[in-house]
């Protein structure tokens, strides 16, 4: 009787220890987010960060009529953090912490870790070929690959769909609609623009293969691309002032203005997302910072892989990973970073993994000593030569090396009402 009774307890203890380990067990692609710890820093060196920061800010940028957010961080420290100017410089409201900007092609550093969280999940592969998602894709052996580091030869959007008269109706006024990463494949399929080169035949920056990107990430998730980064990201990892713009923000999102403070209004190009269309803040991509040092959204063979450059066609310490830019310096410094402009906002967003510094600057007044200021800082923390540093940074519009097409998009732009500035 005793044996059996023993048996009885042994199968119930069993059963329910079974059970409860499948009842806790994670989902393998959650994000358990446990905020950093920064690493303890004397008064006396934090004082002198500070000193050094606040004068070189005052004197290369917050002068200069700058308008945003400007942090910067060592080792999760915030040595220095200022907010200047208007959300919207038509109104009375100041630019607080919480004021969320849009950070143009910095997007693109969540669009290429979204996909490598699925890679690392199993759920794609680098060398996935596009037509597996998009039966019809007019253009064979461009990859998942590719398409991060920009060797894909794909033709960027922002030229070819205003270059095919998208939303132009036969009276030649625009229909007033803004087009969709859907609408961009659609055009892709239907007009097959020229490409810039083979597949993996050069590096050329091109928006489209993040608009791309991001529609895969929908093809694989099930979930719209904002819905899945809000799920996945945003909200595990507290950010809690970042989203995916999408139409319903139209009225609500931070507006951006020219430098001489003129209104922009959004054009037909607004709606598409991956390549841009997250807006954010200072101490959010500062968490994100963090959270990529720590390995909580990617393992680091995965990082490894992001932060690897592979484009060396020129020399030149300029090179590109998947969905960051890299500079590879002499001295063996390097510099993982993205930058992004879009209408009259501008993100600076850079770390300097030696270090574990973090500079970022976010503005909606444009203003290019942004990138200037970004470039120069770098030096407060070592040896980064940047005073000996000629070649320009970019943003969606000025790294795309077609001169013809942009000359067309600016002919272009004079069809779509909506994009001339006003008053």
């Amino acid at each position: 009787m005793k044996t059996i009774l023993s048996l009885t307890v042994l199968l119930v203890v069993f059963f329910a220890c079974n059970s409860s380990s499948v009842k806790k067990k994670p989902e393998d692609d959650s994000i358990q987010y446990y905020p950093l710890t920064p690493q303890k820093m004397e008064q006396q060196e934090f004082r002198q960060y500070y000193r050094r920061l606040s004068e070189f800010f005052d004197t290369s940028l917050l002068r200069s009529g700058f308008n945003g957010g400007v942090l910067v961080a060592k080792d999760g420290n915030i040595l220095y953090e200022k907010y200047v100017g208007k959300a919207d410089i038509r109104k009375a409201d100041s630019i607080t912490a919480s004021t969320s900007f849009h950070i143009a092609s910095t997007s693109k550093t969540f669009t290429a870790v979204a996909i490598l969280r699925l890679i690392q999940e199993g759920k794609l592969f680098l060398g996935d070929t596009i037509n597996k998602f998009f039966p019809g894709f007019p253009y064979a052996g461009i990859t998942v690959k590719t398409l991060l580091n920009h060797r894909s030869g794909l033709p960027n959007y922002l030229y070819f769909m205003s270059n095919n008269k998208w939303g132009i109706l036969p009276d030649g006024k625009w229909n007033k609609q803004m087009a969709t990463n859907r609408d961009m494949l659609k055009m892709l399929i239907e007009k097959k623009p020229d490409v810039t080169g083979r597949p993996d035949g050069k590096f050329t920056y091109s928006n489209t293969n993040y608009t791309l990107l991001a529609l895969i990430v929908e093809e694989v998730t099930g979930k719209s691309f904002p819905e899945y980064m809000k799920e996945k990201f945003f909200t595990p990892l507290q950010m809690n002032n970042s989203f995916v713009f999408t139409l319903k923000d139209t009225l609500t999102a931070t507006p951006s203005f020219t430098a001489n403070g003129t209104y922009w209004n959004n054009d037909f190009l607004d709606a598409t997302y991956g390549d841009k269309n997250i807006y954010s803040t200072p101490q959010d991509l500062l968490k994100w910072d963090q959270a990529l040092y720590t390995n909580q959204v990617l393992e680091q063979p995965w990082l490894d892989s992001a932060f690897k450059a592979y484009s060396f066609e020129k020399p030149g310490i300029h090179n590109y990973g998947l969905g960051w830019r890299l500079q590879l310096l002499p001295n063996g410094k390097k510099v993982i970073y993205h930058f992004g402009k879009w209408h009259g906002n501008n993100t600076a967003f850079a770390r300097l993994p030696d270090e574990k510094a973090t500079i970022i600057i976010i503005g909606n007044r444009f203003n290019r000593n942004i990138y200037n200021a970004a470039h120069l800082c770098y030096d407060i923390f070592g040896d980064y030569m940047q005073r000996r540093q000629t070649e320009s940074d970019d943003s969606p519009e000025s790294t795309d090396k077609a001169p013809a097409a942009k000359k067309e998009l600016k002919k272009s732009s004079s069809k779509y009402p909506a994009t001339k500035k006003k008053d």
